[in-house]
């Protein structure tokens, strides 16, 4: 069994619910398909490390994504977010946050806590303005590409 699921570019507008029972699964890539609503069952795969939903239509995260504990990279480039739940500064593992292309109106300052956290992409996005707290990531080590 493989723990490497790859559904981009298939024109998926939802995922079944059973994708929640995929437990050994460590990278999810749900790119490129009219996804409009974040499939609620991805929160239960407790062993991913990597998702990447990118060039989709999704409008919302819901904050059981702040169960995905171990993940260390999450990919939402080309969206429709105009912002991310509080709950996802829960995430500890999460090194890089890409948001590219997102018509962000604002960003929970809980991701200026998150511990890993090494890279924020914002490239793109034109509509959020420059927050306080990126310099407190920055003076961490961390890097704010805009």
């Amino acid at each position: 069994m493989s723990d490497f699921l790859y559904l981009h570019d298939n024109r998926l507008t939802t995922l079944p619910s059973s994708i929640g029972k995929l437990q050994k699964l460590r990278y999810l890539n749900i790119s490129d398909n009219p996804i409009s609503a974040f499939p609620e069952s991805i929160c239960s795969l407790s062993n991913l490390i990597e998702l990447r939903a990118t060039d989709n239509q999704l409008s919302r995260l819901p904050d059981d994504v702040a169960r995905l504990s171990r993940l260390r990279e999450l990919h939402l480039r080309n969206n429709r977010l105009a912002t991310l739940p509080s709950a996802i500064g829960n995430l500890a593992e999460l090194r890089q946050l890409d948001l590219r292309g997102n018509p962000l109106e604002s960003l929970p300052s809980a991701i200026a806590s998150m511990p890993k956290l090494e890279k924020l992409d914002l490239r793109w996005v034109n509509s959020l303005p420059a927050l306080e707290w990126f310099q407190s990531l920055e003076a961490r080590g961390g890097v704010v590409y805009r």
